[in-house]
């Protein structure tokens, strides 16, 4: 099944708002744990989150943007830039 990364940058200054809703998104990741391969916060300069990558395992870009759209994070708004791109393992490996 192909490989799809996830990037999801917060608007500026949004720490607040990722905090608030914190506790659903990470609700919903839970119940996406089968084909979410790697996923976790991307950080600022100052070590704050402020953003989420994942690693998805998933038949279509399009299942992957679903996934993204239904995030409470994003029905929340504190995305201010949201991609997925195709990938190709290389290296590493999943266990």
């Amino acid at each position: 099944m192909p490989l799809f990364v996830l990037t999801c940058l917060d608007k500026p200054d949004a720490l607040a708002l990722r905090m608030a809703t914190r506790e659903a998104h990470l609700a919903y990741v839970r119940d996406h744990v089968g084909f979410i391969k790697v996923a976790g916060p991307v950080l600022d300069d100052a070590g704050d989150m402020a953003g989420s990558l994942f690693i998805i395992e998933a038949e279509t870009a399009e299942a992957v943007e679903a996934f993204s759209v239904a995030d409470p994070y994003r029905k929340a708004g504190l995305f201010g830039q949201v991609s997925v791109l195709a990938w190709k393992m290389t290296l590493g490996g999943f266990a």
